[in-house]
């Protein structure tokens, strides 16, 4: 139990953290994994490298707990999203120390003789409150998970019964339980984790896929964009994961696969006209709204999609057929570059990306639910958009598919930085 002194001393200390924070977090992943290289199959190498992310989300989780010591009701969104990429993972309460020693030792590290012993004292007890609070909400999910009707522990064996491409750059891949058993639902916009060790590699390694399909009972599908190399860093190696589905995961191959998790979902109580917002492969959450809301509900819908080019347009029929299905559902496609052959109304709506000005006149009468979902890049676009169209933050909901150092809490007037680490 923190004391009194001791959350005065954790406010102290975010100065600090905001100065030195990613150089912690930084010094935390690579004592930890040095030293403890069989978790290196929870950590996507990418994310690791460079300007990967990994380090500047967990310094921006920090820094929010820091801040909210005395309110950690406002902390809900970051410990609900945290709390889900663990369970996707398998994080265990025997995780948590591990993890703590390390956190504490590169604080110590980079803050030399600042980080006094009361310091030091004052976050262990700050970091076993949190990890108190991370583990009970993912016990929770675990028990939730494997309780349900169809549902399950851990990894389960999938077989892959259809591989199908949907652009130049993107796959998908329809799975059913090897053992036959019926399947839970689940909420679109969530994802599930697949498990894989790719040949020559030492370590397994888990990737999340978000569910591109409405519920069925009988099968899963994921649609798998493949990583090429970025051509911003030298050498830097393509995606370890997409690369080896695209190339080595045929019909019949066997996957593991966990139970779905998420906190991308719609919200069900709502009957406010939804903006759904996607960029490259993160159509692939925002697909499965749009069928669950065209299938089941009577809310006005606007699907906005951006992508490169026709080339990499994927479910580009599907989401034509799904807007012709009943009034009240419109799709907006953007390319950033056409083709000769591409006609304006046909493949595409309007070229270039997605801003304030290009949503503003597609957008419904009177308030929206908005969620959008993509790279970051794709991401803090429309985070600005939003901003300038005026967007109140409790109407917005968004997943980024990499670390993201930026989320909305559950308190509408307060934005804090964090991402699952």
């Amino acid at each position: 139990m923190l004391s009194d002194q001791q959350r005065e001393i954790i406010k102290a200390t975010v100065p600090a953290l905001k100065a030195h924070g990613e150089t912690i977090t930084r010094t935390f992943y690579g004592a930890m994994l040095t030293a403890h290289p069989e978790l290196l199959n929870l950590f996507n190498p990418a994310n690791q490298r460079g300007e990967g992310g990994q380090a500047r989300s967990l310094a921006a989780s920090v820094l929010a707990y820091a801040e909210n010591i005395d309110r950690l009701g406002n902390l809900g969104s970051m410990v609900e999203r945290i709390a889900t990429k663990h369970v996707s993972l398998e994080i265990r309460p025997e995780h948590y120390p591990i993890v703590g020693h390390y956190l504490l030792g590169a604080i110590a590290e980079v803050l030399g003789p600042a980080a006094t012993p009361e310091i030091l004292d004052a976050w262990g007890a700050a970091y076993g409150q949190l990890a108190e609070v991370m583990i009970g909400r993912e016990q929770a999910l675990y028990t939730e998970t494997s309780t349900q009707l169809g549902g399950w522990t851990g990894f389960k064996p999938f077989r892959v019964t259809r591989k199908v491409p949907e652009s130049q750059v993107m796959t998908s891949f329809h799975l059913v339980p090897a053992d036959g058993v019926p399947l839970p639902a689940f909420k679109p916009g969530q994802y599930v984790s697949v498990k894989i060790r790719p040949p020559g590699k030492p370590y397994e390694q888990i990737r999340q896929y978000s569910l591109s399909d409405a519920p069925d009972g009988r099968h899963y599908r994921i649609s798998v964009k493949r990583e090429d190399a970025p051509e911003t860093e030298q050498d830097a190696p393509e995606g370890l994961v997409s690369n080896f589905l695209h190339e080595a995961v045929q019909e019949g191959d066997t996957l593991l696969v966990h139970a779905p998790v998420g906190d991308f979902v719609l919200d069900e109580t709502s009957e406010r006209p939804v903006v759904l917002i996607s960029g490259g492969a993160g159509i692939t959450a925002v697909l499965a709204m749009l069928e669950h809301l065209v299938a089941h509900t009577k809310r006005e819908v606007v699907f906005l999609h951006g992508t490169r080019s026709r080339a990499q347009h994927s479910f580009a029929g599907r989401v034509r057929e799904l807007a012709r299905q009943r009034p009240g559902v419109r799709s907006v496609i953007l390319y950033e570059a056409i083709g000769p052959e591409d006609v304006q109304g046909e493949h595409y709506d309007t070229v270039g990306r997605t801003t304030a000005e290009r949503i503003r006149q597609y957008l419904p009468a009177g308030d929206a639910d908005f969620f959008y979902c993509g790279p970051i890049g794709f991401m803090t676009a429309a985070e600005q958009a939003l901003d300038e169209l005026g967007v109140p933050l409790a109407r917005r909901h968004s997943e980024a598919f990499a670390p993201d150092p930026s989320f909305v809490t559950g308190s509408p007037d307060a934005r804090l930085q964090g991402q699952a680490a």
